[in-house]
């Protein structure tokens, strides 16, 4: 019966290596001579076969100890280089005659995976999307959600997601192991939901800063005023010039959105100038004294 050198199998010159250059090793030789890659070579599932063999005895500690006195005196001492060959073994056998007879049959009886072999390979399962929509609010401080999704079996369930704060408007929430399930054993997929920041009449976000609309009546745009303005999270005094137009934005620093770097964007005050719908007595008279007084003509360029 011819030796069996495993270190030549693995494509190792020494037996002076350890475990990690040992795994290297085989999953090279494994991924060079593996079956499913080389249909047209007969002899390639049983130099895999071979490949496997030499990894299962060189990588437990016992097994490569008492193959390294053997290779020592076949191999080792007189360095000699012998050529590959295939081992004798039973049909559809993962071990041949030479590692039988040194190191018994063993117990398990694995077997080769190539594409005809009925060994199952686990595959994860798919992952699903969906989206939610958050207000601007509850995006900025955070929140946690409760959402009810049909399952792929029909059946409804409930996912608590828990919302980050600062979370920016179209990122994606992942739920591990919540997707649709593995098969062989597989793990199952996860699930990612897409966060839709809402508009409301009060804030809308744009990028890192947060637009709000300040309406003004005509005399406070025309002669001036200070506000108190709500931001999302407290109250800011703001100064409006005299004169400022409607449509015309004032920006008042660090009061937008979390940028995710422990800074905030701005506060956009949008100008929008109100006139009333009804006016009092005395106000339509204010109004027709200022019309005959004022040359102020907006069409005229």
């Amino acid at each position: 019966m011819i030796f069996k050198d495993y270190y030549k199998i693995l494509g190792l010159e020494t037996n002076k290596v350890n475990r990690d250059q040992i795994k290297i090793a085989f999953r090279e030789q494994a991924k060079k001579y593996h079956p499913d890659v080389n249909a047209e070579n007969s002899s390639a599932e049983e130099r895999f076969k071979d490949i496997n063999e030499a990894y299962r005895v060189l990588s437990n500690t016992t097994s490569k100890r008492k193959y390294d006195r053997m290779w020592n005196t076949h191999v080792g001492k007189k360095q000699v280089k012998q050529a590959y060959e295939e081992s004798k073994r039973d049909k559809d056998s993962v071990f041949s005659d030479f590692f039988n007879m040194f190191f018994g049959t063993p117990v398990e009886t694995d077997k080769v995976e190539t594409k005809n072999s009925k060994k199952k390979v686990p595959i994860k399962g798919e992952n699903v999307e969906t989206e939610i929509n958050v207000e601007i609010e509850d995006a900025y401080f955070g929140t946690e959600k409760k959402i009810s999704l049909r399952t792929v079996n029909g059946k409804m369930k409930t996912f608590s997601v828990k919302i980050p704060s600062g979370i920016r408007d179209g990122e994606k929430i992942r739920l591990l192991g919540q997707g649709k399930q593995g098969q062989n054993g597989g793990k199952n997929g996860d699930m990612f939901i897409r966060i839709n920041i809402n508009k409301n009449n009060k804030f809308r976000l744009e990028g890192y800063d947060i637009v709000t609309d300040l309406f003004l009546t005509p005399w406070e745009a025309a002669l001036g005023k200070r506000v108190n303005i709500d931001s999302i999270d407290d109250t800011v005094s703001l100064y409006v010039p005299p004169g400022i137009q409607s449509g015309e934005k004032v920006k008042i620093p660090q009061k937008g959105y979390k940028d995710g770097r422990g800074s905030r964007g701005d506060l956009i005050a949008e100008i929008k100038t109100v006139v009333p719908k009804r006016l009092t007595e005395d106000e339509r008279e204010l109004f027709e004294k200022l019309k005959n007084i004022s040359n102020f003509n907006p069409r005229k360029k």
